[in-house]
């Protein structure tokens, strides 16, 4: 082989590792002396969240935890931190202006936990996108609540 065939290979592999195809634009913050790169967080569909966005940074956790207790112990179905709302508020559209799934690296949970290195077990049970309904026309709408995968 060639030492341009080489070369050419060697350039493609760096290109397709440097330029991303879904690359997304990483805010910086200004620590001191130093830039600390932050992640891309969605914007949520609503006016504003259940709770502050610093509060649920650190302890959206623990809400749905309590709340999946009260669900699950207690038969108390209320909507204040239910995993079900906060997927349909959350949700990213892709390409096709449907809904993303976990599996997407656009996905809302996806941005923190993936800069956190933190696994997401949520959606081994649950839905990852909420319920999209196609009306005859064949145009579909996203409704609030999740739907299976």
């Amino acid at each position: 082989m060639s030492l341009r065939r080489i070369f050419i290979v060697l350039v493609a592999v760096f290109m397709a590792w440097v330029v991303p195809g879904e690359a997304q634009t990483v805010p910086e913050k200004k620590i001191g002396n130093n830039s600390v790169l932050l992640p891309a967080i969605p914007r949520g569909q609503g006016d504003h969240c259940v709770a502050d966005a610093d509060f649920m940074r650190r302890n959206h956790m623990t809400m749905l935890m309590h709340q999946r207790d009260e669900t699950v112990r207690q038969g108390i179905r209320g909507k204040p931190f239910s995993l079900k709302e906060c997927v349909a508020c959350h949700a990213v559209e892709g390409p096709d202006a449907m809904p993303v799934t976990v599996a997407s690296p656009q996905h809302f949970c996806r941005a923190c936990h993936d800069y956190a290195a933190v696994s997401i077990d949520c959606f081994q049970c649950h839905a990852s996108r909420p319920d999209v309904v196609t009306d005859a026309g064949g145009q579909g709408g996203v409704v609030r609540g999740a739907a299976r995968e």
